[in-house]
């Protein structure tokens, strides 16, 4: 197993991760856009929050990438199925604890379901699952989350 194939991997996976959120978005099955929260914690400027933001979700991959390397060998095996189902735990945990509940209480810009702000404006605050982007948002993440985690655990299990 290698690192440096995790790392690709994990390129590759979020570059369809990505695109697949951002298909959703369009095809209007969603309205959440991973890399407008992520920049927009850090700028008010919609564009520059747009480059962090894509700049930021790279980096999580890279770094979900090492977690799912470091799994691989602390369990002795890899493959693209394995990769699936760290995509499924991977997809939960960013519907129901990363995003859901850790990004609002972070982001200066986004409502909890605390916040009473009328005269700031506010994103909205993703929910569980991220529901409050729409019905099909947890699907949409399921199955990019899935793609992700393949295309992981096949980078790495390629370099066995």
């Amino acid at each position: 197993m290698s690192v440096w194939a995790a790392l690709a991997g994990g390129f590759a996976g979020t570059l369809v991760l990505t695109t697949m959120m951002r298909a959703g978005s369009e095809l209007r099955l969603t309205r959440i856009d991973l890399p407008f929260l992520l920049g927009s914690a850090l700028t008010t400027d919609r564009t520059r929050a747009k480059v962090l933001g894509y700049l930021l979700h790279f980096v999580a991959g890279q770094l979900f990438a090492l977690a799912y390397y470091a799994l691989f060998v602390a369990i002795g095996h890899s493959g693209w199925w394995l990769g699936a189902v760290f995509g499924i735990a991977h997809a939960l945990f960013t519907g129901t604890a990363l995003v859901s509940v850790l990004l609002p209480l972070l982001h200066p810009h986004m409502a909890t379901d605390l916040t009473s702000a009328p005269d700031v404006a506010l994103l909205e605050s993703p929910g569980f699952l991220m529901l409050n982007y729409g019905l099909a948002t947890p699907a949409v993440s399921l199955v990019a989350h899935v793609a992700y985690g393949t295309l992981v655990g096949g980078f790495v299990s390629l370099s066995q």
